[in-house]
């Protein structure tokens, strides 16, 4: 049985990929994203109001990690910090590094991949419009919360706003909880590890990196467990919808008319007799294959190459006399 790739997740380019496109693009995109998540702030009251209610939802349905998972990095400073530093870096260093490697070493795959990156992330960022969620961080200190970017912060590079450097804080949106683009990524690089990583290696890292950003981004208090819920689920409209967006482009791209045309072949004169492609000769002229042709039945009939050809007209009448 021949072997299937998931649709939408593979794909041989149509024109070799070029990394002087490819990077703007994803420039782009990132700027996009975190363009869109600091201009769209939402209102401080509804995104707390909507933090609150998916911590009852939680409560409900028994599925509140966060407080225990919290309690235990801000206790344990060496699960604290290195959680911290998981957090604030590896979003940043992991999915660039994937991205480098598709294209230098899986170019066929690197397309699809990417789409499906990108189309998820857009995705992510209408949550981020249209539900505006307060982490659990950011909650009145009442419900339970220690914020250990700020309690670690002397650790890092980071200060008490996210993971944002000290001073550039103020340059995020600190409300974009919902849903989570740190889960939403690490499981995009989760995927590409199992499936092109080649190794069991590979693929053991592939299953520990989003689990673990998982249980970082609730014990740092940043998300909650149904913001991780929601980023694994644009993952999946994501990849549902790559295939559609990749047949859209090739559409587009279809539509744009060619940089350079190739030239027109133009038809010699007709008068001209064509020997070959592009050559012309006169009239009388010939080729030496075709004096071949010709010198080979004479020589068969006895003619030599300095005999005179046969009589035409009158001559010929009378050197055909004697027969009758």
């Amino acid at each position: 049985m021949p072997h299937t790739e998931t649709p939408g997740t593979e794909g041989t380019p149509a024109t070799r990929l070029r990394w002087w496109t490819e990077l703007p693009l994803i420039l782009l995109v990132y700027a996009c994203y975190s363009a869109g998540r600091l201009l769209v702030r939402g209102d401080v009251t509804d995104a707390v109001n909507h933090g609150l209610a998916i911590l009852r939802i939680e409560q409900a349905l028994y599925l509140n990690a966060e407080h225990p998972l919290n309690r235990l990095f801000t206790r344990e400073p060496w699960l604290g910090i290195p959680a911290d530093f998981w957090y604030a870096s590896l979003h940043y260093l992991v999915t660039p590094a994937l991205l480098v490697w598709l294209f230098r070493s899986r170019a066929v795959r690197f397309r699809a991949a990417r789409t499906w990156l990108m189309t998820s992330t857009f995705i992510g960022l209408i949550g981020f419009t249209l539900l505006p969620t307060c982490p659990p961080r950011l909650l009145d200190a009442s419900h339970g919360f220690v914020d250990t970017m700020a309690q670690y912060s002397s650790y890092g590079w980071w200060a008490g706003e996210a993971s944002a450097p000290r001073g550039l804080g103020g340059l995020t949106n600190q409300y974009a909880a919902m849903p989570s683009l740190h889960v939403g990524w690490a499981l995009w690089c989760g995927v590409i590890l199992w499936r092109h990583g080649g190794t069991r290696l590979a693929r053991i890292a592939g299953v520990i990196y989003p689990l673990v950003t998982v249980v970082v981004v609730m014990g740092t208090a940043n998300h909650y467990f149904l913001d991780a819920v929601a980023g694994a689920a644009v993952m999946g409209a994501g990849l549902l919808l790559t295939p559609v967006v990749l047949r859209t482009t090739d559409r587009v791209k279809a539509l744009v008319p060619p940089r350079f045309a190739p030239a027109p072949v133009t038809s010699s004169a007709s008068g001209s007799p064509i020997v070959s492609d592009g050559c012309q000769t006169s009239a009388g002229e010939q080729f030496p294959g075709q004096r071949q042709q010709q010198l080979e039945p004479r020589l068969a009939s006895g003619t030599g190459p300095g005999d005179s050809p046969p009589a035409r007209g009158e001559d010929a009448e009378t050197a055909a006399a004697p027969a009758r």
